[in-house]
């Protein structure tokens, strides 16, 4: 499932030409340790690190070259069992600390990028298409003026539907479905008869995430609020649980 409408708004981007790279800054400021993880789009090589362990209020980064198209998200709840290395939320099902080119299973919160090279403009975007786990945000660091933040702060988790909801092993809400992943019907997911977004409108659904999150993607074509575009080679911070 495909999460947002960012790749298709803006593949152009990876033929411009030069080479450039980006640090990318995660920062955990949840209150107990995660595990996020990174995977590359398109076909193209995998980052260097796609997925590690991060203790609350820690940070690392990962340095990417441009162009490139990809995402971010962060695993909970994780644990190794038997060899193998299992995570609540966002699972890649790698059995092991590294993705390894594979992606989180929803529900999960997807920070999504395509970098540009020599200075052309990122495009980036929070997306909540396949669900919610965490809270996330996005600053730019450098750049041009046109470089702004985004973010879902708020845990949708509290606000969660009961047929949406994912509980952990307390009984907890960990992860919320989207209408899409939760129903797999057309209307919801925008396919088939509703591929287009004059036949794929937000849903009293998707408006429960956007209420939370006003710039944060709700459905499949919240293009006009969800999307971002940062010039000037800027690096970014993306911080869990902001």
């Amino acid at each position: 499932m495909e999460a947002g409408g960012l790749f298709l708004l803006v593949l152009s981007a990876l033929f411009l030409s030069g080479a450039n790279s980006a640090t990318f800054t995660i920062k955990n400021n949840c209150p107990y340790t995660i595990w996020p993880a990174t995977l590359t789009g398109g076909g193209g090589s995998q980052s260097a690190s796609t997925g590690f362990e991060l203790a609350s209020k820690a940070s690392s980064t990962v340095k990417i070259s441009a162009p490139w198209s990809g995402r971010f998200w962060a695993r909970t709840e994780c644990s190794t069992r038997d060899g193998k290395f299992t995570c609540a939320t966002g699972d890649c099902a790698s059995g092991q600390l590294s993705c390894n080119g594979a992606g989180g299973i929803p529900p999960v919160t997807l920070v999504e990028y395509t970098l540009a090279t020599d200075g052309g403009k990122d495009f980036y975007d929070v997306s909540l298409v396949d669900g919610f786990n965490l809270p996330v945000s996005v600053t730019p660091q450098g750049g041009a003026e046109d470089c702004r933040s985004t973010s879902c702060p708020a845990n949708v988790n509290k606000v969660c539907p009961n047929n949406f909801a994912v509980k952990g092993s307390k009984g907890d809400v960990i992860a919320c479905k989207s209408a899409c992943l939760a129903f797999n019907q057309p209307r919801y997911c925008c396919s088939g008869d509703f591929a287009s977004p004059d036949k794929c409108p937000p849903t009293s659904y998707s408006k429960i995430f956007k209420t939370q999150c006003p710039q944060a993607y709700s459905y499949a074509f919240d293009d006009k609020t969800s999307t971002f575009t940062c010039s000037g080679g800027a690096n970014y911070l993306i911080t869990f649980c902001p």
